[in-house]
């Protein structure tokens, strides 16, 4: 972190993390409307307060490839506009690379940088080695290493023939890759990774990871905060794994210590056909949760079961049956990311 304080900054000069954030809370005020029901309590009809963080404490070591792992909603976006500086916490303290982002957040802007999912940045009118050139002007990199930095990049994520097309005409993925660069040609000491491989082709996401990886591994003081909604996606590359939601913290460790965690705990997936009515699952005993995603195209239901043990098995292929639904494929598996997950959260994230 550096013993250099900024006139007029605050750090924490004994700080060993690149990030930590103690009770760090973050309340939308919400949407007033004119009509509410008399009995209606603050924020059921969305009209309320919101509490998008709520005293979330979380440390991130320096060099370390952290994951967020939360459904929609749970917090995760709001926590790196935060982290970010484009938001402010209601209450709380969070600080990035030793100072506060509520009061010393120019600092943290030169050390960091933000790359989201699906994001649609730069000018249509220009190149794509025009947008990246021009965003790290904003930054301050010297043109001649800011170019060369560009050309490496643009090799690694097999941009490169589309180096003087327009935006406008690159492809979504094509599109995603050229942000990619956008984020590392600052070369910051902090990335913020928001559902980076979202939509992405098989090939794509994996010229992402694999170039994520190498770049905190290989390299010194290098970090990212990764969200993303694949789990096998956290299980590879993180260090370390936080699952949120309703802007809760639930559980942080390393991935193989979160398996273990539900080691004692039995998983069931099942295939059968469509079902009518999944509710009725929850309340069988044995069962701690459940998930349950259906599969239009080949009109099947997936259930994932976390168990006390094998004695409710009978019971749920008796309600599977009895909507005259065939079961195609029953397997007890060892404990998954996904399975941590579902027995926390009760529900997958898709």
């Amino acid at each position: 972190m550096g013993d250099r304080i900024p006139a007029g900054g605050t750090t924490r000069c004994d700080m060993p993390f690149a990030v930590e954030t103690r009770d760090l809370t973050r309340i939308f005020a919400g949407k007033k409307r004119i009509r509410r029901k008399r009995h209606a309590s603050e924020g059921e009809d969305g009209s309320g307060p919101v509490t998008a963080l709520d005293h979330v404490a979380m440390e991130i070591h320096d060099g370390e490839l952290f994951g967020l792992l939360g459904p929609n909603g749970a917090g995760k976006t709001t926590l790196i506009k935060i982290l970010a500086t484009l938001l402010l916490p209601t209450s709380g303290e969070a600080y990035v690379a030793g100072h506060d982002v509520a009061k010393d957040p120019f600092p943290i802007r030169q050390q960091i940088n933000m790359v989201c999912g699906g994001e649609t940045s730069g000018y249509g009118l220009l190149t794509t080695r025009e947008n990246i050139w021009m965003f790290s002007q904003f930054y301050g990199v010297p043109s001649k290493v800011s170019k060369a930095r560009i050309d490496e990049l643009m090799h690694v994520f097999g941009l490169w023939d589309k180096r003087d097309t327009k935006v406008r005409m690159l492809s979504t993925g094509q599109r995603q890759k050229m942000n990619m660069i956008r984020g590392f040609v600052t070369d910051p000491s902090i990335l913020f990774l928001d559902e980076p491989t979202l939509g992405l082709d098989v090939n794509a996401a994996r010229v992402i990871r694999d170039y994520v990886m190498n770049w905190v591994r290989k390299r010194t003081g290098k970090t990212v905060l990764l969200t993303t909604h694949y789990m096998m996606e956290a299980d590879e590359m993180c260090d370390r794994i936080a699952i949120i939601d309703r802007g809760k913290i639930l559980a942080c460790d390393t991935p193989a210590n979160l398996k273990r965690m539900i080691r004692h705990d039995t998983t069931f997936r099942l295939e059968v056909d469509t079902l009518h009515d999944v509710t009725s699952f929850g309340s069988i005993r044995g069962v701690k949760n459940f998930s349950h995603r259906e599969d239009i195209a080949t009109n099947r239901a997936h259930l994932t079961f976390i168990l006390e043990d094998e004695s409710p098995v009978a019971e749920i292929l008796s309600r599977i049956t009895t909507q005259a639904s065939k079961v195609h494929s029953l397997q007890k598996s060892e404990p998954t990311l996904e399975d941590v997950f579902i027995s926390m959260v009760g529900r997958g994230l898709e």
